[in-house]
């Protein structure tokens, strides 16, 4: 069992390690708009379902998106879930192909019973991720051939701490208290072949940091033996973000990496102000047999159109999303291992929140997952793992078409956490 603690231990620290180094990694030039592209914000069990999560109720994983369903802890054990994965993604217009490759830690989430009836979870998870660089030229009678660089990076992070508290039997609220922080950068760049003409870029610096509350509410009810139903509901309030803008303009010549006669026109340092990230809503239900086979649908709403950066809007607009998913595990008691492995798989259908050229971007996900119990050490002990193919844009709409392939694995840690002695 110390080799599972040690293991456990290797994946905090390499999460910790590649939280730090790995938040620009990202190529995609749909997370220039708003505060980047979001985090799924599900665990890589939901995930594999497509994403449900607000009306699941699970011991052996911790359901974050809806706070209630942290009273599925057992109330003698400690639970911890750490995950990483690898994204590969295709970006392509009708004339050019772009593939960028990355590996970096999703989230890791500790989940642990205080009394009878209250359960907290605490966790740290990516929020949002900047990431693109997008080059674009062209020719000016008069002063030739003019190059365009546009390039972000940075991303925001949500350390959170829930609680959730059983009212009555089947009845359940949570709350997540979060702090949102992170760095925001964007360079804008152009650039006159030839060295009689100045050159200008624009340096833009966010320093972000806030915090939010979000809470749900999950019921479940027996329609007869063996057969469950459940319904949950979240909000997610509006976020009041704190901002510190830095800005700096600049004429030079030659090339952006390599300036000559550089001259600072313009330079804003510390400029206060605030990023509003406007509310959510979300409802789901589920079906449940024996714990051996599950489906769930969700659906959710954003309120994009109010967000605001520094008094300014953008190109944004409401969205919904819809998810759905199943899960299928022939008997969880058996005694033979093929038995016990979990199956699941799951889509999801996003209208997309930004507009490009008058156009909006939706998104389609396919998920496919198999749950593996660590067969010789613990039933409770399991590594999951995640398949999903995604596409964002579409070249028939004359937009960039972006494809992603992601693979995710996540290692749950299910440990005795107290066990009261009992003396003869």
């Amino acid at each position: 069992m110390k080799n599972i603690y040690k293991l456990f231990l290797l994946l905090l620290i390499l999460f910790c390690i590649n939280l730090g180094f790995t938040q620009n990694e990202i190529s995609s030039p749909y997370s220039g708009f708003g505060i980047g592209k979001l985090s799924s914000g599900t665990s890589v069990t939901s995930q594999s379902m497509g994403g449900i999560s607000y009306a699941i109720q699970n011991p052996y994983f911790v359901n974050f998106k809806n706070p209630a369903s942290y009273v599925a802890f057992d109330s003698l054990t400690f639970l911890a879930d750490a995950s990483f994965y690898a994204l590969f993604t295709t970006l392509r217009t009708e004339t050019k192909t772009q593939k960028n490759n990355s590996v970096r830690p999703a989230y890791l989430a500790i989940g642990l019973p205080v009394t009878r009836h209250w359960r907290t979870s605490v966790g740290v998870l990516p929020f949002s991720d900047l990431g693109y660089t997008i080059l674009n030229s062209k020719t000016d009678e008069h002063i030739g051939k003019i190059s365009y660089t546009y390039k972000g990076n940075g991303g925001l992070i949500q350390l959170f701490w829930g609680n959730a508290f059983q009212l009555y039997k089947g009845l359940s609220v949570g709350i997540n208290t979060s702090y949102l922080f992170g760095h925001l950068a964007t360079t804008r760049i152009a650039e006159i072949e030839g060295s009689n003409y100045f050159n200008s870029a624009i340096d833009n610096s966010l320093n972000v940091n806030g915090i939010y509350l979000s809470g749900g509410v999950q019921y479940f009810f027996n329609l007869k033996e063996k057969h469950r139903i459940g319904l949950g509901a979240i909000y997610e309030n509006s976020l009041y973000l704190s901002v510190r803008k830095n800005e700096t303009v600049t004429i030079f010549q030659g090339r952006y990496e390599n300036m000559i006669g550089q001259d600072i026109i313009s330079n804003i340092n510390g400029k206060r102000g605030r990023m509003i990230i406007p509310q959510s809503i979300g409802a789901g239900t589920s079906y449940h047999y024996a714990n051996r086979f599950l489906i769930g649908l969700d659906a959710t709403w954003h309120q994009w159109e109010k967000f605001k950066l520094m008094n300014q809007s953008d190109s944004l607009k409401n969205s919904w999303e819809i998810k759905g998913g199943v899960q299928f595990t022939p008997n969880p008691q058996s005694n033979k291992y093929l038995k016990r492995i979990s199956i699941r798989t799951g889509v999801k259908y996003s209208t997309g929140y930004f507009i490009v050229d008058g156009k909006t971007v939706d998104e389609y996900t396919l998920a496919f997952g198999l749950g593996l119990p660590l067969k010789g050490i613990s039933s409770n002990h399991a590594i999951n793992i995640l398949f999903e193919y995604g596409q964002l844009g579409s070249l028939q709409k004359n937009i960039i078409a972006e494809n992603f392939i992601r693979l995710s694995v996540n290692f749950i840690l299910h440990e005795k956490w107290y066990q009261r002695r009992i003396l003869d």
